[in-house]
């Protein structure tokens, strides 16, 4: 495993344990936090490390995990 992606995956880790950490976070933050982390990796992880390819899942993954977690009336 090449040292960028170590990096990588590292950083969405922290990041999403630090997002599951706050108490005053809603059910909907934090799918969109864990939707954005596991976007930017899985898009990271297909476009070999492009920075627009890590943006990209990103975006997508947030935008996923608001859907996921709509209070649904």
């Amino acid at each position: 495993m090449n040292t960028r992606r170590l990096i990588s995956i590292t950083g969405a880790l922290s990041l999403a344990l630090t997002l599951t950490a706050c108490g005053t976070t809603t059910r909907q933050q934090v799918g969109i936090g864990t939707g954005a982390v596991l976007g930017g990796v899985a898009g990271s992880a297909v476009t070999n490390g492009s920075t627009l390819g890590t943006v990209g899942g990103a975006a997508v993954g947030g935008v996923i995990g608001n859907e996921v977690t709509k209070n649904k009336r």
